[in-house]
């Protein structure tokens, strides 16, 4: 009898764990489609941005009239809400101050 039970709870046991492997693969399913689905919503979202940022500096233009080259700046935009078009060497050497004073307050 003693030996019975054991089996039983062995079989109970197993076919436990099967149930949790099938309900963890249903749930890897579901996880792997929503990512994708993530994705492909981060990729629409960076493509309507770079659209927008070239409509942005196709419109802009320099004291002399001439369109503003965006190779050579970019948009920021502050806490407060103002953007501005700032040099992107200014950017650059701005992201350096910035990692240098993470990396003193680890």
């Amino acid at each position: 009898v003693a030996a019975q039970n054991s089996r039983k709870r062995k079989l109970n046991a197993i076919l436990n764990l099967e149930e949790d492997v099938c309900n963890l693969q249903i749930q890897k399913e579901s996880l792997e489609k929503e990512h994708s689905q993530c994705s492909r919503s981060i990729g629409r979202m960076k493509q309507k941005l770079n659209n927008l940022y070239h409509d942005i500096f196709s419109r802009l233009r320099d004291d002399q009239g001439r369109p503003v080259n965006s190779c050579q700046y970019v948009i920021h935009c502050s806490n407060d809400g103002s953007v501005f078009i700032i040099p992107k060497h200014l950017v650059k050497s701005e992201q350096k101050q910035d990692n240098e004073k993470e990396q003193k307050q680890k």
